[in-house]
């Protein structure tokens, strides 16, 4: 990721929204700088394009009332863990 891409991605405040359609749930992303969507099934291995185009294989799972996003790309992993607290949505 180039440096000018890096310092937009620090300051945008994007808005997630995650709705279930059928057997998958759907993660849409919005903000001034970019959108990106991503569809799966909760468990199943997927292909990822990430907002800073790296492609992945990713699996998102449940774990009590977090939803747990692994992604796995040239031998690095990335975990994303979201959570309601407070009424909003936190992602560690």
């Amino acid at each position: 990721v180039g440096f000018a891409t890096r310092q937009v991605g620090n300051v945008t405040k994007p808005t997630v929204i995650i709705s279930q359609e059928g057997d998958k749930v759907v993660v849409r992303t919005q903000s001034t700088f970019k959108n990106t969507e991503i569809s799966f099934k909760l468990g199943e291995e997927f292909d990822e394009t990430t907002a800073d185009d790296r492609t992945c294989k990713s699996t998102v799972t449940m774990e009590g009332d977090k939803l747990v996003h692994v992604q796995k790309w040239d031998g690095k992993e990335t975990k994303f863990v979201r959570e309601i607290k407070d009424g909003k949505m936190v992602m560690v």
